[in-house]
């Protein structure tokens, strides 16, 4: 056959190999722009989802890095903010403490061992809320983490009971609103006792 049509196998041959060499150029060349848009992987870990605190303790937030694909990770800008009632407040940027006159509350750990846990010293009452960690890749990406939840407890000087702040603010709130419920319920009632009360008086 190949005497007969010298052309065929060769031209099918020739095309295979052309298409092959066209592949091989094009994965080439396109490799190096897959891997451009996300070089890192990082994942950003905060352990324990809540924390507990008694006043005038320390307490330390932990917050660890992970990238297998870099393991220098010093390149990286760390933020740490808190959100409660009050809305966000930052506390650290960029590595540092922000908040005027503050030193009770700064990053602890090593950054290049991947760990830029939160140490707050002396906590007080004001401390309670949502804490996050927030770290700023070199190409602009941002990773936060979960965040941790902070209560802190103190002593209300009866009976030397301590109660997490948070949770008297929500009994309190649920007593007024179970007097409110109870009033406007007994409302019709005791329009009719004295209504009761008023005829039974003509009577």
């Amino acid at each position: 056959l190949s005497s007969l049509f010298p052309g065929t196998d060769v031209g099918v041959t020739g095309g295979s190999a052309n298409k092959e060499n066209a592949a091989a150029v094009i994965h080439v060349t396109a490799q190096p722009l897959l891997l451009t848009p996300e070089p890192w992987n990082l994942l950003v870990t905060q352990t324990p989802a809540k924390e507990k605190a008694k006043e005038g303790e320390t307490v330390v937030l932990n917050c660890h890095l992970n990238s297998p694909q870099h393991p220098s990770l010093t390149d990286l800008m760390v933020k740490w903010y808190k959100e409660d009632e009050k809305g966000q407040m930052d506390l650290l940027e960029k590595n540092v403490t922000i908040l005027p006159n503050n030193s009770r509350i700064f990053m602890s750990g090593d950054l290049s061992q991947g760990d830029v846990s939160l140490i707050i010293l002396n906590v007080t009452t004001s401390d309670h809320g949502i804490y996050f960690c927030e770290v700023t890749l070199p190409d602009g990406k941002v990773v936060t983490g979960d965040g941790t939840k902070l209560r802190i407890r103190r002593a209300l000087g009866l009976f030397g009971i301590e109660e997490s702040i948070g949770t008297i603010i929500g009994v309190v709130a649920a007593g007024i609103g179970g007097i409110v419920v109870l009033i406007v319920v007994l409302t019709p009632q005791l329009r009719k006792c004295i209504l009761c009360l008023r005829q039974e008086s003509r009577q």
